[in-house]
C-alpha cells in the first residue's frame, strides 16, 4: 500500500493527544548537551558547544525553563530560528558558486531543543504506529544493511516458494 495512502486511511481526524512532557535538567545535561559534538565552531550567538558545555552546570534551570515554554506552547522562538550560512567548497572550479555547499550554523541552544522535540516526536510517532515497518530512514537500530537484508531475504523466499 502506498504511504500516502496508508496514512489517509489510519489518521482520517487530526490527533488532539500530541502533548509534549517536559524537559528536566538531567534530560538536557546528560543526554543532550553531553551528546553534542565538542566544537568552536557557533551560530550568529557566538556561543559554541564547547562553551555551553563548560557553562551548562550554571544555566541548566533556565533552559530547563525556556525548554519546557517551548514544549508547552508550541512556540519556537524566532531567534532560535536563524542560521548563519557558510560555503563550503565541494568540487570543481572555485569560482563556481554551483560547486559551493551551504552549511547552516545553528545556535546551540537550537540544537539542544531540537533533540528534545525530535526525541518526543520520534516516541509519538513509534507509540502510535505512524511509520510503516518499511521507513528504514533516520530511524533508531534501522538502516539500509538491514533494509537491503529484508528486500534480499524477502526475494530469496518468493524465488524458493516458485521453484
Amino acid at each position: 500500500m502506498k504511504p500516502m495512502n496508508w496514512l489517509s486511511q489510519n489518521f482520517s481526524q487530526p490527533s488532539t493527544s500530541l502533548k509534549w512532557k517536559n524537559t528536566t535538567t538531567h534530560e538536557i545535561k546528560k543526554k543532550i548537551i553531553h551528546s553534542l559534538a565538542c566544537k568552536i565552531s557557533h551560530g550568529y550567538g557566538g556561543i559554541s558547544t564547547r562553551i555551553l558545555k563548560t557553562s551548562a552546570p550554571f544555566i541548566l534551570p533556565q533552559l530547563t525553563y525556556i525548554f519546557n515554554k517551548v514544549l508547552s506552547t508550541g512556540i519556537f522562538p524566532e531567534r532560535l530560528k536563524f542560521s548563519e550560512v557558510s560555503p563550503i567548497f565541494r568540487k570543481g572550479d572555485k569560482a563556481d558558486i554551483f560547486n559551493l555547499w551551504p552549511v547552516p550554523l545553528l545556535t546551540s541552544f537550537s540544537k539542544v531543543i531540537e533533540k528534545i522535540i525530535y526525541k518526543r516526536l520520534y516516541n509519538y510517532l513509534n507509540e502510535n504506529d505512524v511509520l510503516v515497518k518499511e521507513q528504514y530512514g533516520f530511524r533508531e537500530k534501522l538502516s539500509t544493511e538491514i533494509a537491503i537484508h529484508t528486500l534480499i531475504t524477502y526475494y530469496r523466499h518468493l524465488i524458493e516458494r516458485i521453484l
